[in-house]
């Protein structure tokens, strides 16, 4: 394996933190939003939505830990080859994969979590005000 083989994984990892980081200001501005309209009035969807956006802060700091150890590691990969040590840039390479592959299932499933959450706003919408 040659250096440029971890260095290829660079811009893909760069490019899926910064959607992360994305998510993230969204979702506080989500959260922001809900504890406002808490305030004023407590009803079930907010709670539900509460609780919904708490797993999702959870999964977006779970990716985002993933995603940054896949980073180091692919970077220490890069070190490691660039001593002409191939067995642990290999192994480091491996595991920068694995880490990768574990931020996208954290990211799959907050998306999962996300359309749920817009169920529920939706079902609110479709019953009828009293």
């Amino acid at each position: 394996m040659s250096l440029t083989t971890p260095a290829l994984l660079f811009p893909a990892i760069s490019l899926l933190l910064l959607a992360y980081t994305n998510r993230f200001l969204v979702l506080a501005q989500l959260i922001r939003k809900l504890a406002d309209e808490e305030k004023t009035h407590h009803e079930e969807v907010a709670t539900r939505q509460i609780e919904l956006l708490h797993r999702r802060v959870v999964l977006t700091q779970r990716m985002q830990v993933a995603g940054v150890l896949s980073f180091l590691l692919c970077t220490l990969s890069m070190f490691a080859l660039y001593l002409h040590q191939d067995m642990p840039g290999v192994v480091l390479f491996g595991a920068s994969l694995i880490s990768l592959s574990l931020s996208l299932i954290f990211s799959l499933w907050e998306v999962l979590i996300s359309t749920n959450a817009l169920n529920v706003q939706l079902e609110a919408l479709r019953r009828p005000k009293p």
